[in-house]
């Protein structure tokens, strides 16, 4: 395991912001951290960066606490954006990327690539106050790569931009896991984290409510999506108590059903009501689904 968080926990006067939490994130691919505002993500990050002092507990990575010596091998994306607003791009991505150990002329070549995949390397010398937030973002995500670290934390890299951007982003950070970067990260866009991450966390108040394997945690939860659709309204659905949850589509409806099985049950309903169905089809659960059971709120 490349990143181990032993029972580490932060207070902050009598608030804790992190409680004993226990982490194992595996070395390679992606992690992803879930959890409203205030459950602690940022908290952590900024323990296992070393910019913040755990109360209790010990992080290592690689077995080894996280130094100024290794800490030129980690990347970081903070929530909270930290570009110098007056330097131009160039400026300010070589500045940074020699503070973190490289040369100018590689951070150079490296700046020139990035720009290149983002498709704004006409942005070279602008200043960064006159881009768009989108952009801004963009170069905020670039001074966190640059150097290619073993090690990048990401948080809510995603945000403020539009779909296109996010899928060019999305495939940017697959392709530096695929090269052996471990990459931990939050977001708020379930879906994401739903497609990129193997292992996550879900934090609620400090604590970790769910973690694991994601394949593992939605078998373990058990609660099945049901998607009818159609020609006419199923609202005598709604009446079944065995039917946990009942959600209207314009075509139809959405169920969610503890028992697979019990999808017999319903068809047989809607053949015997001589119902014509268009699609009738069992899903996974969400992990919007298990973030609203086990936090008990939507992730906006």
């Amino acid at each position: 395991m490349v990143l181990q968080i032993q029972k580490v926990s932060k207070k902050f006067g009598n608030h804790t912001a992190v409680n004993q939490l226990t982490l194992d994130i595996p070395e390679r691919g992606m992690f992803g951290f879930l959890g409203g505002n205030g459950a602690g993500k940022t908290t952590t990050f900024r323990m296992i960066l070393g910019l913040l002092d755990q109360t209790s507990g010990d992080i290592r990575w690689n077995g080894k606490k996280i130094t100024q010596k290794t800490s030129d091998h980690i990347g970081y994306l903070p929530e909270e954006r930290g570009l110098y607003p007056k330097l131009t791009v160039k400026e300010q991505l070589i500045y940074l990327g020699e503070l973190k150990g490289l040369r100018k002329q590689t951070a150079q070549q490296e700046l020139a690539a990035w720009l290149e995949r983002f498709q704004i390397n006409h942005y070279l010398n602008k200043r960064v106050e006159e881009l768009s937030k989108g952009n801004q973002q963009k170069i905020q995500f670039i001074s966190a790569v640059l150097h290619r670290p073993k090690l990048l934390i990401l948080d809510e890299p995603f945000s403020g931009l539009d779909p296109i951007n996010v899928e060019m982003m999305q495939d940017a950070v697959q392709e530096l896991a695929e090269q052996g970067t471990s990459i931990v990260f939050s977001s708020h866009q379930m879906n994401v984290v739903e497609e990129l991450c193997e292992s996550l966390c879900i934090l609620r108040k400090g604590e970790a409510v769910v973690k694991g394997n994601l394949s593992d945690i939605k078998h373990s939860f058990g609660k099945k999506n049901l998607i009818i659709h159609a020609n006419e309204a199923l609202d005598f659905l709604r009446e079944d108590s065995r039917i946990l949850a009942f959600k209207p589509l314009a075509n139809g409806c959405r169920l969610q059903i503890e028992d697979e099985s019990y999808a017999q049950h319903i068809m047989q309903q809607l053949q015997d009501r001589k119902i014509f169905i268009r699609k009738f089809e069992i899903e996974e659960p969400s992990l919007n689904d298990i973030f609203i059971e086990k936090v008990g709120e939507t992730y906006e």
